[in-house]
């Protein structure tokens, strides 16, 4: 059952916190297993190329498609679904579809023009982040990123699609469908690796994407909720939603740069620095994103709603109950990955082309990067509620300041510890922008002016 706004302010913040909590418990489960498969598929990838060549110039090729990806879809994530569930609520499910069908076709006009932009300057960009590749490796590197392009539209798409079912508290299959990527490229890997090495990698990755596309359009056109792409005109709805996504692009493209530049700067280290990041981020990134991943997707429309009813002591209450549950959870997560980095790497990796010294540097880059994992879980449930708020602009600035501070660490971190002190950036980075975050989140609920992209609760806040 579907709750509106007047319904909404009869609900309690200890049933909406069930909600979340059902619905992230969905949302983890199916993750979990999606995480599964891509450990799985790592594995793979491990045996196959180790932290070789080939595999240095994999992750450089994928590095900007897959980050326009996160800015474009991840964007429009944040940015639509506190709207559409606005106009869901008050103008009615026809509107809210034509604003669906309007952002649709926006996006994909993006997602298509930066395609080709990115195909025309390949040569020239991968030159700065292959900064340290033969010309050999720069040259299989370019092949591969026009191998790649294609994720961008699919991947774009596929986001907006996840944030439509994400409104509409559908959770599950958007959280399982990743493992078809990591199935398709484990499969591409066993039937042409022999014969394409690194290329079947990459061409399991786009067709595992595409699938995964067009299962969320079937899913969404099943349940009636799928008009196609269609521009209906900048209308009031529209306009908000572009206004909330030109803050998050530009927030996420300060922020999603730190990834490149911590991979471009590693590409300065020793041969083998890119991979390493990347293996040591694999744990790392799984646990947290599992988290994120759950909590965030499950809290976004229920802070929405509690936003667009303006209760603001459920909110402040919801948070705070998940804030003590994230806390709960992760800091013995981390102080077992500080604890048994080595061992873990050493299972995990440790065969066929990755050697012990492999080892000792990914488990050491791994350790580093643990630290980050409470400090993300709660800078990404605050960043839901910021942007439950319509606050994206907050985003924004401290992106910046994240990239800022990202540069001057690695500088300084990668002299002493090498890659690992890239990893000990991001940490810290992290660290300090849910310091940020929490500053402002507890400013706003507390009943202070939202500021020009947000809304003055009327009659105050309640304290």
């Amino acid at each position: 059952m579907k709750l509106s706004v007047a319904e909404y302010r009869a609900d309690t913040p200890l049933s909406t916190n069930r909600k979340i909590f059902r619905a992230a418990v969905v949302v983890g489960t199916f993750t979990v297993v999606a995480k599964v498969g891509a450990t799985a598929k790592e594995l793979v990838v491990a045996r196959w190329f180790g932290r070789g060549d080939v595999l240095d110039a994999f992750l450089i090729a994928f590095l900007l498609p897959s980050f326009f990806v996160n800015l474009v879809a991840g964007s429009f994530h944040l940015a639509l679904i506190p709207t559409f569930i606005q106009v869901r609520e008050t103008e009615g499910r026809e509107a809210a579809q034509r604003l669906f069908s309007s952002v649709t076709a926006l996006s994909l006009g993006i997602l298509v023009g930066l395609s080709i932009l990115l195909g025309l300057t390949a040569p020239y960009y991968l030159r700065l982040l292959g900064s340290g590749f033969s010309p050999a490796k720069l040259a299989l590197t370019r092949d591969l990123t026009y191998l790649l392009l294609p994720i961008i539209v699919l991947g774009g798409l596929e986001g907006i699609l996840v944030a439509i079912l994400n409104a509409e508290e559908r959770f599950a299959l958007p959280a399982f469908l990743p493992v078809v990527s990591s199935l398709l490229a484990v499969l591409s890997l066993f039937a042409a690796g022999k014969s394409l090495g690194i290329f079947a990698l990459a061409l399991g990755t786009v067709v595992g994407q595409a699938v995964e596309t067009v299962v969320l359009l079937w899913a969404l056109r099943r349940k009636g909720g799928w008009l196609g792409p269609r521009w209906t005109g900048m209308d009031p709805n529209m306009r908000q939603v572009v206004g909330q996504y030109a803050a998050l692009v530009a927030g996420s493209l300060l922020m999603g740069s730190t990834n490149l530049v911590d991979q471009s700067m590693a590409a300065m280290l020793d041969p083998g620095s890119v991979a390493a990041l990347n293996y040591a981020n694999k744990l790392v990134s799984a646990i947290s994103g599992t988290a994120t991943l759950a909590l965030s997707s499950a809290a976004l429309p229920y802070f929405s709603q509690m936003v667009a009813s303006q209760d603001w002591k459920g909110c402040r209450h919801t948070l705070k109950t998940y804030f003590l549950f994230s806390v709960a959870a992760t800091v013995p997560v981390t102080l077992g990955l500080l604890l048994w980095s080595h061992p873990l790497i050493k299972i995990l990796f440790q065969r066929g082309a990755f050697t012990e010294r492999d080892t000792n540097v990914v488990s050491a880059t791994q350790a580093m990067f643990a630290i980050q994992i409470p400090f993300y879980v709660l800078g990404i449930l605050l960043t839901r509620v910021i942007a439950s708020l319509k606050r994206n602009d907050l985003l924004m600035c401290g992106a910046l300041i994240n990239l800022t501070l990202d540069i001057i660490l690695n500088l300084v971190l990668m002299k002493f510890f090498g890659v690992a002190g890239i990893a000990l950036s991001t940490s810290l980075v992290y660290i300090g922008a849910s310091c940020y975050l929490t500053l402002w989140v507890l400013r706003l609920t507390g009943g202070k002016q939202l500021g020009p992209m947000g809304s003055v609760p009327s009659g105050g806040a309640q304290r």
